[in-house]
């Protein structure tokens, strides 16, 4: 990595778990995020205005492609910042942005409907999440509405809308950053996820509403549905890779999307 800049740089991993984000430093104190291998859909995150501004891109000897991205000093949103209406907006901006479908359905990444989230879903389960109460309960819900959920309208989702991936520069500038699990779904995938973990109950339809959305029944529905189809893959994962106090934690979540 380092000759691909030069000897004035001094280049650092990222962390993250694909050990494939570094930071570059220069003398004079500019900086980069450098990822290798990064989907070509950054490009157009780029130019949306959505992730910060990709300086370059360029191709290595090894077939490796490196991109760079503007360093931007700033932090991460608080979770109660997220029922601002600025991140209802965004969320908007992308699940509107025609640019963004199109560069992921070039991409072939398939539509990820309910019948598509319940044979992940299937598959990622183990009997001992599934001996849980509440997973049973889960489960129940989800079989049962699986048809009622479906929707005719696919959009490009982040997939994890967590609040440590909302950027809030110095500059006061919003941006929704690491894309790996983008797909092309249901809005309600981001959006159930987003309210149920960071918005009071009373508060959605002016949050929608800043969203450009009405709130209805079977848009409550389809929420509640595809946000309990992503803490148990959460809870899952939490199990699969040690993380037991985080998987309690998504147990209790899980129980209170199922009172809501």
């Amino acid at each position: 990595m380092e000759y691909l800049l030069g000897q004035d740089w001094e280049i650092t991993p990222a962390g993250g778990a694909t050990g494939k984000a570094y930071i570059a430093k220069h003398q004079d104190e500019q900086q980069l995020f450098l990822k290798r291998n990064s989907s070509p859909f950054l490009a157009v995150l780029s130019a949306e205005g959505i992730v910060p501004k990709l300086v370059w891109t360029k191709r290595v000897e090894n077939g490796d492609v490196i991109t760079a991205q503007h360093w931007l000093q700033g932090r991460e949103l608080r979770p109660e910042e997220m029922a601002t209406g600025r991140v209802a907006r965004l969320m908007s901006k992308i699940h509107s942005s025609q640019p963004l479908l199109s560069m992921l359905e070039k991409l072939d990444k398939e539509k990820v409907d309910p019948y598509t989230s319940m044979r992940h879903l299937e598959q990622q389960l183990d009997a001992e999440v599934m001996m849980h109460e509440d997973v049973h309960s889960a489960l129940e819900f989800l079989y049962e509405y699986l048809q009622e959920v479906r929707h005719g309208e696919y959009v490009v989702c982040h997939g994890d809308i967590n609040h440590n991936n909302w950027l809030l520069s110095d500059e006061d500038e919003l941006y929704l950053i690491d894309w790996d699990g983008a797909m092309i779904a249901d809005p309600a995938m981001d959006l159930g996820m987003l309210l149920y973990k960071y918005v009071e109950a009373g508060d959605w339809e002016e949050w929608l509403a800043q969203y450009g959305l009405a709130f209805t029944p079977h848009l409550h529905l389809r929420m509640k549905w595809y946000a309990i189809v992503q803490v148990l893959a959460s809870i899952q994962w939490d199990k699969d890779t040690g993380r037991l106090h985080e998987m309690n934690k998504g147990l209790r979540e899980l129980a209170q999307i199922l009172g809501r």
